[in-house]
């Protein structure tokens, strides 16, 4: 486990492996450990013959917890990823982000094109656009005293989770109160990394791959069958359509 500075805040990471780096941020309410450690990301990837960094994004994981929306923005946590490139003084780097991993590196990539080869967007389609949906029974589950006490089932889900993590609900809280930046089509149309795009066919939270790739210059769609948005993550052919994706470069 090692921690660097951003922006005056302790960040989490892991580094492991050697050859060409790569960088992976975790989604909402996970961890390096959740979505990328447990799922096997880590293994696959170093035995692939890469080097693999994984943050843990504010907020969560080991990671310094803050209590304002304001600090939880994508583009602030896109500076965070970029800060540990920085401090890893790696120039360059494969980028995959899941779900709100994925808004973080599309952030990363607009902005910072020149320090991501490549990068994959994983839990997230056409609802990097749209959105993906109320954050207000998100928002209310987490801070809800006794958790017997929710009825709707997105936010139950999400509550669930984060208890089972050992997350700071309150943190998370603030973190789906921050200002959701959309990123527009025009903007996407402009980003100059390939990007592969890979979203679960019963994803009912992410909206489709397809629609988010025809949009990028150089983007490429993969369904991952018969898996929803938390059961996508460790999918076996996510893994090898992003080492593919990946190899190229090779």
């Amino acid at each position: 486990m090692a921690y660097f500075t951003s922006d005056g805040h302790e960040i989490s990471y892991i580094d492991r492996g050697q050859g060409k780096p790569v960088l992976l941020i975790h989604g909402f309410a996970s961890s390096k450990d959740v979505n990328w450690v447990h799922p096997g990301w880590v293994k696959t990837l170093t035995e692939a013959g890469y080097r693999v960094i994984a943050i843990d994004n504010r907020g969560h994981g080991r990671s310094a917890k803050l209590y304002d929306p304001a600090l939880y923005s994508s583009p602030i946590m896109a500076e965070d990823a970029k800060h540990l490139l920085d401090h890893l003084e790696i120039d360059q780097a494969y980028v995959m982000g899941y779900s709100m991993g994925a808004r973080i590196s599309a952030f990363l990539s607009l902005k910072y094109p020149e320090r991501v080869k490549r990068v994959v967007f994983g839990g997230l389609g056409s609802g990097m656009i749209h959105g993906t949906g109320d954050p207000a029974p998100i928002i209310s589950a987490l801070e809800a005293e006794d958790p017997a006490s929710i009825n709707h089932v997105t936010g139950k889900a999400f509550r669930t989770f984060a208890d089972q993590t050992g997350s700071d609900r309150l943190a998370l809280a603030a973190c789906m109160k921050s200002a959701r930046q959309k990123i527009t089509v025009e903007e996407l149309a402009e980003l100059s990394v390939p990007a592969l795009v890979a979203v679960g066919t019963r994803d009912v939270i992410s909206g489709k791959a397809s629609e988010l790739a025809d949009i990028l210059p150089s983007g490429e769609a993969v369904d991952i069958p018969d898996r929803d948005h938390m059961l996508a993550v460790g999918d076996k052919v996510y893994k090898e359509a992003v080492l593919e994706f990946f190899g190229r470069d090779q």
